[in-house]
């Protein structure tokens, strides 16, 4: 049994390999992609749908800041912390910021609650801001960064090492597309963020050091109010990003139905058309997320109940094999013109043959499925009907069995040794019996008789 659990656990993990490599090559023609890295994920079910070059270092400005964020909510969600609990900005948080870098304002001694904190790091992308929360978080900005990067191990992302709260550039702080993904997808688990990042603009109550300031999201595919002609609809966030290293970069979400995607391209340029300027960060993600809803859908898929095999089986009377059977179902966003009745199969047996008895429904293998060489998952293949085992066959199975074991035979070999032993030590001892015994006859019938 236990090569059997080895061999499940080994297609196991292919399985996961499959599920997290990219899908597109079976759908229409992706957009075309100039930015240096990107991945578009359906966030539901954790598969990517179009990759391009997203497990490679990349550097990612402000989307930093989500992580932040997901970092500063959990820590409301523990207790430590509330929303509307006021924070004082430090002078120490307004430390290490470049002076042209995006900020709100904040200064120190201002008095601020979380939630307008977060809405300064998310909106207008206010490095100050990051520094706050962290400080307010984690006591001190080192040790946030720590609180940071052990996050990021815990939710998957092996490429990603922070430096900061706030995603200013640093050598060593970085990460990849696809690690943006997954901590974006945890972050937007939470309705304040989802909120926030959704919000087009915010009026910022007056705090002590200044009166209400409006904020408008750096999101193109939120508000016009920075950059016009990228609005889209089904778009629910998320944050832009942009630093001389980085480039520009966006990592957007969008919702079409019970469809959801989350899309990260980093390293776009802005490229002049003319008079206008396409600020591709914007119009590349938009373009992939609208082909990834046109062009992909969560498909159920199984192969019926007949019978696909036969396994043979030994210790019955009734019969020498059994069928077996595909049972259950699953699931996987696949191609919407993927015609599931051409998804190949390949039948897996545990064992050529088995003892009975046999329970139907018992597995006894697995069918793999998979299109073009890409598998898409695999169902267990069960015993279509019972099967009784001979006592009679069993017993003398037991036996043929226990006179074939190493250790038995070493035993007999043993105990027949101790026989031989014990019948040649006999058999010397009474033949030095015997010439004794005619030595005295001898002596006895050779004496002479006196009168």
């Amino acid at each position: 049994m236990k090569k059997y659990r080895v061999f499940s656990l080994l297609l196991a993990c292919a399985l996961l390999l499959t599920a997290l490599a990219p899908i597109s090559a079976y759908a229409a023609d992706a957009p075309e992609v100039t930015a240096k890295h990107a991945i578009l994920m359906d966030a539901s079910h954790n598969e990517v749908l179009y990759e391009k070059a997203g497990r490679e270092k990349a550097y990612p400005a402000s989307i930093t800041k989500v992580m932040t964020a997901l970092l500063t909510v959990e820590a409301v969600d523990r207790g430590e912390l509330t929303l509307d609990q006021p924070v004082t900005a430090s002078a120490s948080a307004m430390e290490g910021l470049h002076a042209q870098g995006s900020t709100a304002n904040i200064k120190p001694g201002e008095v601020l609650t979380v939630r307008d904190l977060l809405y300064c790091l998310l909106l207008p992308s206010a490095n100050e801001a990051a520094n706050i929360l962290a400080e307010t978080v984690a006591g001190d900005k080192v040790s946030f960064v720590g609180m940071m990067n052990r996050r990021a191990q815990e939710l998957g992302c092996t490429g990603t090492h922070f430096s900061n709260a706030h995603g200013l550039h640093a050598d060593d702080h970085y990460t990849t597309a696809y690690d943006i993904c997954l901590f974006t997808v945890e972050a937007m688990k939470h309705d304040i963020i989802r909120t926030i990042v959704s919000t087009a603009s915010y009026e910022m109550p007056a705090t002590n050091l200044s009166g209400p300031r409006q904020f408008y999201n750096t999101n193109g595919l939120i508000s016009n109010w920075h950059y016009m002609g990228y609005v889209y609809d089904k778009a629910i966030g998320v944050k832009t990003g942009t630093t001389d290293e980085a480039g520009h970069c966006l990592v957007s979400a969008a919702v079409d139905g019970d469809e959801y995607l989350v899309c990260a391209v980093l390293g776009a340029e802005n490229v002049k058309n003319g008079d206008s300027v396409d600020r591709r960060q914007f119009s590349e993600s938009r373009a992939l997320l609208k082909w990834g809803f046109k062009n992909f859908k969560y498909t159920t898929i199984s192969k019926g109940d007949a019978p696909v095999a036969q396994v043979e089986v030994t210790l019955s009377q009734e019969t020498d094999s059994v069928m077996v059977k595909p049972v259950g179902e699953f699931s996987r966003v696949l191609p919407v013109d993927l015609d599931v009745n051409e998804i190949e199969t390949e039948v897996a047996l545990f064992q050529k043959s088995v003892e009975a008895p046999i329970k139907a429904g018992q597995v006894l293998g697995t069918m793999t499925l998979s299109y073009n060489g890409e598998e898409f998952g695999s169902l267990d293949l069960v015993a279509v009907n019972s099967v009784e085992r001979s006592e009679l066959l069993y017993r003398k199975a037991q036996i043929i069995k226990f006179f074939s074991r190493t250790e038995t035979k070493v035993l007999l070999g043993l105990v027949l040794a101790v026989i031989v032993v014990l019948v040649l030590r006999f058999a010397v001892f009474h033949k030095r019996r015997r010439p004794t015994g005619g030595r005295r006859q001898s002596r006895y019938s050779g004496r002479r008789r006196r009168y």
